[in-house]
């Protein structure tokens, strides 16, 4: 009996037609159109893009050269170099992300003990000379500096999920 019904939708394109029918549906739907640089698609607070580093209220950097996101980064995409102050804390005096190795993963933001590198919503970059995809600390500070209040109220926001 299996065989005959086998038989029945092979012949008569059932499949197809099913396969049709759902294409009709969304042919004569509502689209979905953004107009890209001018419209932007609502983002989540915890979208993980460019990176960059914060800075305290006293205008001090944050990273204390743990070196806990080089350690935890899957693809060793960052690289840091650190040294003691006069005052004995350590701070970095490099701090670079690669990021055509990186993978975006935030593995380093989950990992830093006073929220330093933070993943940023920014998608909009390129590279246009070579060397540029390398993020030296000078500019991961000046990201952050520039998008301060938009990190802050993400990281409240995350805050929520924790």
């Amino acid at each position: 009996m299996k065989a005959f019904i086998d038989y029945f939708r092979s012949l008569f394109l059932l499949e197809l037609f099913r396969g049709l029918g759902v294409t009709g549906r969304y042919l004569f739907g509502k689209k979905f159109t953004l107009e890209y640089p001018e419209e932007r698609a609502p983002q989540s607070p915890r979208f993980r893009g460019l990176h960059a580093q914060r800075r305290y209220d006293n205008g001090e950097e944050r990273c204390i050269a743990c070196k806990l996101c080089e350690a935890v980064c899957p693809a060793q995409a960052i690289t840091i170099e650190a040294e003691p102050r006069a005052d004995g804390s350590r701070r970095t005096t490099r701090y670079d992300i690669d990021l055509f190795k990186c993978i975006f993963c935030g593995y380093c933001q989950e990992s830093c003990p006073v929220d330093a590198i933070v993943e940023t919503r920014i998608y909009e970059y390129c590279f246009l000379e070579k060397g540029q995809n390398v993020i030296t600390k000078d500019k991961l500070l000046e990201i952050g500096d520039k998008h301060e209040p938009q990190i802050a109220a993400d990281i409240a926001a995350q805050a929520k999920y924790r």
